[in-house]
């Protein structure tokens, strides 16, 4: 697998460690031992003499000093790469594409790296894309917004109208609906990456719907909903009830304090928190407000949920309570036994997560996970949890509740009322198979 699948470390041998210690005894032996090998080290330099404990190659004053190059030479200059780039020893952490995804790339996904991912917040360069015709590089200056329908006075703003207005900053996920779709019927899917990596989470800047609603003399009486429309070539339309419209939903230009990605909607886009993705139209150009939802092409022909009776569920925009173990996750591999800090992210679009747990036995015993950075709403959570491998072969799972008490639920509860044929809206509990040889595997759980 890619470098950015593995991990490293060894930190407390099984044998010293036959139960998982407190954290407090566990930092506490880490540091006790690495007081030791720091003594060691130094009695070590006392006995080799100054000469070779300084790394030179003999005796004398002649002799050569082997430092780094980086200890020695002049760096590279400031500026020297106008825009910022990861360090070439992480160039193995990409968004990649499934191969036979799609026939043609430009409808298609990339998916975020999630394994390789450090907190709540995905790089603009790592967040996942989905494109139903390809991205544009849109001219900001030539670029138009238009609000009609039940309004009254219809209004069409330039990028320079909108961002003179009152701006609001927010973090919230993204995932598009068809993420996890694969597992409905197998568990072909060996990384974290390709299971659960059409999802992402950034702070957006923009201006609230709501306000443009307000502007335009939205009729709150009658307009029930809004229709969103894009402005790339597959005329990207979802309709968003009123009552959401007037809530949290953003038009947004900017993306994690820079503008959006031409992948990601430059120059404006909509942001619906805690709705599926689709709902979110990129290259947005045009919102009308009506009085009944529209049926669009992308409302009745995808994004619905093939229902056991052979009906089709529609308007099932909600992305609901989800989690996933991100470290140690599929394709990974457990250098050796010891500790272990098993990390990953939950969110649900009703708002807040309340708690994670984690199962290292698949769904038998259950222990709750530390929520260990900020909290929000309809936006990602990152748990970690304690946990000393003793080297046999074991199952990892996490199960989210959100703080309107929705739990996730096992793949086996979801089948019982979605059935087998979906590939929407999979929120099922993922389960990891840790073998004794410390490769990690994906498998389902009943």
């Amino acid at each position: 697998m890619n470098s950015d699948l593995r991990i490293a470390g060894r930190i407390t041998p099984a044998a010293e460690a036959p139960k998982p210690p407190s954290r407090r005894r566990f930092i506490a032996g880490a540091l006790a031992a690495g007081a030791g090998t720091v003594a060691a080290g130094r009695a070590a330099a006392q006995q080799r003499g100054p000469v070779e404990a300084l790394g030179i190659d003999g005796p004398g004053e002649s002799a050569i000093v082997k430092l780094p190059e980086h200890t020695r030479g002049l760096g590279q200059p400031v500026a020297a790469r106008g825009y910022g780039l990861p360090s070439k020893w992480e160039k193995g952490l990409q968004r990649r594409e499934s191969p036979g995804l799609t026939r043609v790339s430009a409808a298609s996904v990339s998916f975020t790296p999630l394994q390789g991912l450090f907190g709540i917040i995905t790089p603009n360069g790592l967040h996942f894309e989905r494109h139903h015709q390809g991205w544009w590089d849109i001219d900001p200056s030539q670029h138009r917004l238009m609000v009609n329908g039940l309004v009254s006075e219809a209004k069409v703003f330039t990028m320079d109208d909108l961002m003179r207005l009152p701006a609001v900053s927010r973090i919230h996920f993204i995932e598009c609906g068809a993420n996890t779709g694969m597992e409905w019927a197998n568990v072909a899917v060996p990384t974290v990456q390709y299971s659960h990596g059409m999802l992402s989470c950034s702070e957006y800047t923009g201006v609230l719907l709501s306000t443009l609603l307000e502007m335009c003399g939205a009729d709150l009486e009658h307009g029930k909903y809004v229709l969103a429309e894009g402005a790339d070539g597959s005329s990207m339309t979802r309709t968003v009830p009123m009552e959401r419209a007037l809530d949290d939903v953003m038009v947004a230009w900017a993306m994690n304090g820079e503008m959006l990605r031409p992948e990601n909607g430059y120059p404006l886009r909509l942001v619906v928190p805690g709705a599926q993705g689709v709902s979110w139209v990129k290259y947005l150009r045009r919102i009308e407000v009506g009085d009944k939802p529209w049926h669009t092409k992308d409302e009745v022909l995808h994004y619905v949920d093939l229902m056991p009776d052979g009906t089709h569920r529609q308007f099932t925009s909600m992305q609901e309570v989800k989690s996933v173990i991100t470290t140690p996750s599929g394709g990974q591999v457990l250098l050796d036994k010891g500790y272990y800090n098993v990390t990953g992210l939950a969110w649900s679009g009703r708002g807040r997560i309340r708690r994670v747990e984690i199962s290292v036995d698949g769904g038998r015993k259950w222990r709750e996970a530390r929520l260990d950075s900020l909290v929000l709403p309809k936006a990602l959570t990152r748990f970690n949890f304690d946990w000393v491998w003793d080297g046999s072969p074991a199952i990892l799972q996490s199960r989210a509740t959100d703080e309107t008490g929705h739990v996730q639920p096992r793949i086996n509860q979801l089948r019982e009322v979605r059935g087998t044929r979906s590939i929407y809206h999979n929120n099922a509990i993922q389960s990891w198979r840790l073998a004794d040889s410390g490769e990690v595997f994906n498998v389902q759980v009943f």
